[in-house]
């Protein structure tokens, strides 16, 4: 079974970094692209940061020029580093992957638990 785990959440200053891991594990033939979401209390998940296999990147106007996603295809983990944070990055961020598990199989998504980022104004 394929398994993503991230890590790396806490509290931080307003102004303050993060640098959140995701690492995908178990039976995985090909990552296609990996992804962060967040989900602010009260507010639907929202897309933040993508990158594809041939590192294609985009990002949410919210986050543009003060996040930075990554990944190490070796690894198969993604890396979100997040700088001049601010009040509103607050809340539960999520890593996903499109991966097939098998040779010819489809890709499907997969999604982490989520860790908490909570930024003090």
């Amino acid at each position: 079974q394929v398994q993503l785990v991230e890590s790396g959440g806490g509290l931080v200053q307003a102004g303050g970094s993060l640098r959140l891991s995701c690492v995908a594990s178990g039976n995985i033939f090909r990552i296609a692209a990996m992804g962060w979401y967040r989900q602010a209390p009260g507010k639907q998940r929202e897309w933040v940061a993508d990158i594809t296999s041939h590192n294609s990147i985009n990002y949410a106007d919210s986050v543009k020029g003060r996040f930075t996603i990554s990944r190490d295809n070796a690894k198969n983990a993604s890396y979100l580093e997040m700088n001049s944070l601010k009040f509103e990055d607050t809340g539960v961020y999520y890593c996903n992957a499109d991966l097939a598990e098998q040779p010819l199989h489809p890709v499907w998504t997969y999604w982490g638990q989520g860790t908490q980022v909570t930024v003090s104004s």
